[in-house]
């Protein structure tokens, strides 16, 4: 039997605070060979949170009687703020920021036991400060309270005030390989957010074995969402963790590595340079390639898919000073176009709806959004295609539309949809639907005993909607369902019943989104759309399936907390413009 090691670098020592949720599981994991043991008694060691008086600071917050039940508040502590909450007749203090964008935590959602962020949904632990919840990958510090002479204190160390973040205490590899190594006992295809949850999510959860995650990206792990928003953000600028993590953590990352062929009788997977890797666990995170388009001159210079930093940066800096086209008004075109007002001569949008985000906001919505950009000078081009792209000396000139109109274009982006990169899957034997998705069920297996699925390659059995089986390509959900996979290959029997959440950011306001749409027939508006100070909630039937809004904070993690406890939210309730069943205590 196997100990446990952790092996935290000096400076990270202080951050990573025992936790709950850090301990050592008490699991039998098979690997190759023999099973290995991970005993209740068998924790994880973890540095004394508060090392000493002088690195700590202690005050006084508030009176026992300035809190209700559900209520949170932030408080000084000299050193940083706090937030502290009543939960159920008992105060607990956590640190005040959101880890994954910074979003004041007071202004979320306090309900059954957690506390769910305003801006994308994360929720976090009242009582350990845990992620319970994504996006992101970090924690919430919990900090001593105490009661004395109904006077509420609250202890805490400087180190964590000024961190605003905890990283899960984490197992250390055992058995790491000598070089290229022709075996491991997880191999994680894809490292995106699914892949980096799920290889995170087994040393969390005490697995000491190999880990391997395999990625076509020349970088580790990054915020593949920030590309279409940000777009001369520099790679160093978007990576989720930095190198010293996987290597303290013992996560191998293969960078541009393809793999070409996946063997499922021998368990093994086949790279493109002809090497090959046994595997005892798999997971398949591919994510998806994007549309190209198919007409006359698709493959001329300066035609991008946003897919890497590389693609982002080269479109701003063609498009500084000139004429962008981009093909596709959904949320990566529109969000490319907004970026580029400020930066191109002209932008011009072309796309085949009536509106922008037709399908997935609606009419209304759409038709709201879409004034916005042409009041930052976007000119759209509706209920058209691209029928040829012409180029003046082997490069870029003109876009030619079916409706023969002709758009100057010195750079064009398209945004037209994906498909997901599963095409090295066909004859393996693993199952593929008629799209080319990777069908899994609610613990994220797929048909094949010990290879499982995460992320936008798969569909997967939506909990609230009667496990409907879905395709949800968003970010916060490849995050739960890679940890779901890392807990099954653990049997943990763990279910995914996360509630989707998504956000786009546009002229520098936000759209946030819970819930799924697809098939809604009515959309019931409150608020003022003209000044973007809205909240839509999409209905079908008798039953609000997503809501969607703008500076209407944080009614969209409202109704995701409401979804995720179960209820249901008929359409009478959202019709009346009484809100108040959103602000009743425990939904």
């Amino acid at each position: 039997e196997l100990k446990i090691e952790v092996v935290l670098p000096e400076k990270d020592r202080g951050k990573e605070e025992l936790s709950a949720g850090g301990k050592g599981s008490p699991r039998a994991y098979q690997g190759k060979g023999a099973a290995r043991h991970f005993h209740a008694d068998e924790r994880l060691p973890a540095p004394h949170p508060y090392p000493g008086t002088q690195d700590c600071v202690e005050a006084a917050v508030c009176h026992v009687k300035d809190l209700e039940n559900g209520q949170m508040r932030e408080v000084e502590l000299g050193w940083g703020k706090v937030l502290l909450l009543k939960d159920n007749g008992e105060f607990h203090a956590l640190g005040h920021k959101c880890p994954h964008y910074g979003a004041p935590l007071v202004k979320g959602v306090l309900s059954r036991g957690r506390v769910r962020c305003p801006w994308h949904g994360a929720c976090f632990s009242v009582s350990s400060g845990d992620l319970e919840d994504f996006p992101g990958l970090d924690s919430l510090h919990k900090f001593q309270v105490k009661i004395e002479k109904e006077k509420v204190y609250v202890r805490a160390s400087k180190q964590a005030l000024q961190l605003q973040r905890r990283t899960k205490v984490m197992a250390t590899c055992i058995s790491p390989s000598a070089g290229h190594s022709g075996s491991t006992n997880v191999l994680i295809v894809g490292a995106g957010a699914a892949g980096l949850v799920c290889a995170e999510t087994l040393r969390q959860e005490g697995f000491s074995d190999r880990i391997v995650l395999c990625t076509l990206d020349r970088y580790l792990p990054y915020d593949r969402p920030k590309l279409s928003k940000s777009l001369d953000t520099q790679p160093e600028q978007l990576a989720l963790r930095p190198k010293e993590f996987f290597r303290a953590h013992g996560i191998e990352v293969l960078t541009e590595a393809q793999v070409v062929t996946v063997d499922v009788r021998n368990k093994k997977a086949v790279f493109k340079d002809g090497f090959k890797l046994e595997y005892s666990k798999l997971l398949l995170a591919p994510g998806s390639s994007p549309k190209t388009l198919n007409c006359k001159g698709k493959d001329m210079e300066n035609v991008f898919t946003i897919r890497t930093p590389e693609d982002a940066n080269r479109v701003v800096r063609l498009a500084r000073g000139r004429n962008a086209v981009v093909v596709g008004a959904g949320f990566l075109g529109m969000e490319v176009a907004a970026y580029l007002t400020e930066k191109a001569h002209s932008v011009s949008v072309v796309e085949l709806e009536e509106t922008p985000f037709r399908r997935f906001l609606g009419e209304r919505v759409g038709r709201a959004l879409m004034k916005m950009f042409e009041n930052n000078r976007v000119k759209f081009y509706m209920q058209t295609e691209v029928s040829e792209l012409r180029a003046q000396e082997g490069k870029l000139k003109e876009v030619v539309l079916k409706s023969s109109k002709v758009v100057r274009a010195d750079v064009c982006v398209v945004g037209i949809g994906a498909v997901p990169a599963t095409g090295f899957l066909r004859q393996s034997g693993i199952s593929l639907d008629s799209r080319g998705f990777i069908p899994v069920n609610k613990m994220m297996q797929t048909n094949i005993p010990g290879v499982f699925a995460a992320g936008d390659a798969v569909t997967f059995p939506l909990a609230w909607r009667n496990s409907r089986k879905v395709n949800i390509p968003h970010w916060q959900m490849a995050h739960a369902q890679g940890r779901v996979a890392a807990q099954n290959m653990l049997a943990q029997e763990a279910e995914i019943g996360t509630v989707p959440y998504l956000w786009t950011a546009m002229f520098g306001r936000s759209l946030r989104y819970a819930g799924y749409g697809e098939g809604f027939d009515d959309v019931i508006i409150q608020g003022d759309l003209d000044e973007l100070k809205f909240v839509a909630f999409y209905t079908k039937g008798d039953e609000v399936i997503s809501v969607a809004s703008m500076n209407y904070d944080p009614i969209v993690s409202k109704v995701a907390e409401v979804l995720a406890s179960g209820r249901t939210i008929r359409k009478r309730e959202v019709e009346t413009g009484d809100m108040s069943w959103l602000t009743g205590k425990g939904f």
